[in-house]
């Protein structure tokens, strides 16, 4: 398995549009075993994405998606800054 955890600040105000544009494509991934979305409770800004994939190769092949392409473009200027970002290499847990 591969996966994925990174954080973003969203512009001032843009959080609730940001998190809802980034779920509107969470049940159409390919190899995708979870897809977190989740505002960070310290701050108005942060939202975390946590990601499980088959592999890696399935989260680099989601990225060609026409769906996927068109979420990352209209989220783009929603996003203030790119916080943290780590590849993980999960293990097991509930649901996978």
């Amino acid at each position: 398995m591969y996966g994925l955890i990174g954080s973003f600040k969203a512009a001032a105000g843009r959080r609730p549009e940001l998190v809802r544009l980034l779920l509107a494509e969470a049940g159409a991934l390919p190899g995708c075993l979870s897809y977190v979305v989740a505002e960070d409770p310290a701050d108005d800004v942060t939202v975390w994405i946590t990601e499980v994939w088959t592999d890696a190769g399935a989260h680099k092949a989601s990225l060609q998606l026409p769906a996927v392409k068109g979420v990352i473009a209209q989220a783009m200027p929603l996003i203030a800054a790119f916080g943290e970002h780590r590849e993980t290499r999960p293990v097991g847990g509930h649901a996978l």
